[in-house]
């Protein structure tokens, strides 16, 4: 079977070639993004392997079903990026990458809490000069603050066991409460709670209709001044414009970001020779107090092999007319 890959980088390359040896899949790989400027340039493949910013939209699917496509794989968790109602009416199987290595996520995520917190970054920036003053640097204990925790899913249960090591009080929010955390010592609270109450906010839940622009100008009046705001999950979840206005208001004290909302034309690209056209992130990166990094939460290596393990296993399952082999794997 050939597998066309789209968004395609040469680690995604190392570790698919790798693991395929023991599938025997034809491979064929394009760096640019899925949509429909190149949807066309497909030709003879029964699937297609897409990322987080590939447009899988029903104009897309019809031509991809045209040309004979009959499998769709996520190499991600989320599933925003594609219509899985049209996915249904061509009759085409959708899977996806359900959890890879959460815990690569939830240790990004406490990267950017201490980062953000002790401002390391700008230490190291400091010392490089040899300008070894303190002023400016001061953060705050971690141990003792309240944590909360928006969706408990793999990586939000990944992240609340990290952070119940640093001695913080944890509050979560989720349709489905998950006894074990329970046990760990968080709380279920509603998220109105949640926002009053929390020091820092991570967010580790999907983007749905239910919870696009979680984060807007009416929920960050409900949280204390100054607290920490980080989301490793999906930049929709944030309203933009409603944080830069908290911001300057110093209602957050400091955000760390590694999605965002319009990523689309610049993550995963070395933009370092040209100008950006996007306004909104060069003032997000002017303010002193935000971190951003590009979608690189889940880049570990244990995360990159279980991505290529599982997506090949799910495809060649649904090849040979079988589910994969974890449930939550399959869409359609």
């Amino acid at each position: 079977m050939r597998v066309t890959f789209f968004s395609a980088k040469p680690y995604d390359r190392e570790f698919f070639d790798r693991l395929n040896a023991d599938v025997g899949f034809e491979l064929m790989y394009y760096e640019t993004h899925l949509g429909p400027h190149i949807v066309n340039a497909v030709e003879n493949s029964a699937a297609i392997c897409a990322f987080v910013n590939d447009k899988l939209d029903a104009g897309v699917l019809r031509v991809l079903a045209e040309k004979g496509v009959k499998y769709i794989a996520l190499r991600c968790a989320g599933f925003n990026n594609l219509d899985l109602e049209a996915a249904k009416q061509y009759g085409m199987r959708v899977c996806r990458v359900p959890a890879y290595s959460p815990e690569a996520v939830a240790e990004h995520a406490l990267a950017m809490i201490l980062t953000l917190n002790r401002k390391t970054h700008k230490a190291y920036n400091r010392v490089r000069e040899q300008n070894f003053a303190l002023n400016g640097l001061m953060g705050f204990n971690i141990h003792g603050k309240t944590v909360g925790i928006v969706g408990t899913g793999n990586i939000g249960q990944a992240f609340a066991r990290i952070m119940s090591g640093f001695g913080c009080t944890l509050l979560a929010t989720d349709i489905r409460e998950n006894d074990e955390l329970k046990a760990l010592g968080v709380r279920y609270v509603p998220l109105q709670h949640l926002l009053a109450q929390s020091d820092v906010i991570s967010l580790h839940c999907p983007l749905l209709e239910s919870t696009k622009h979680l984060i807007n100008e009416a929920s960050l009046q409900q949280m204390k001044p100054g607290v920490m705001i980080i989301n490793t999950s999906r930049g929709g979840l944030i309203d933009t414009p409603a944080v830069i206005a908290g911001l300057r208001t110093k209602r957050i004290g400091s955000l760390g970001i590694d999605v965002y909302e319009q990523e689309e034309k610049l993550f995963f690209r070395d933009l370092s020779h040209t100008i950006l056209n996007d306004d909104t992130i060069q003032l997000l990166m002017s303010f002193p107090n935000v971190l951003v990094t590009g979608h690189q939460a889940f880049f570990t290596e244990e995360a990159l092999e279980q991505i290529a393990r599982t997506t090949l296993s799910s495809l060649s399952r649904l090849e040979q007319g079988q589910a994969p082999e974890n449930p939550a794997a399959l869409l359609v």
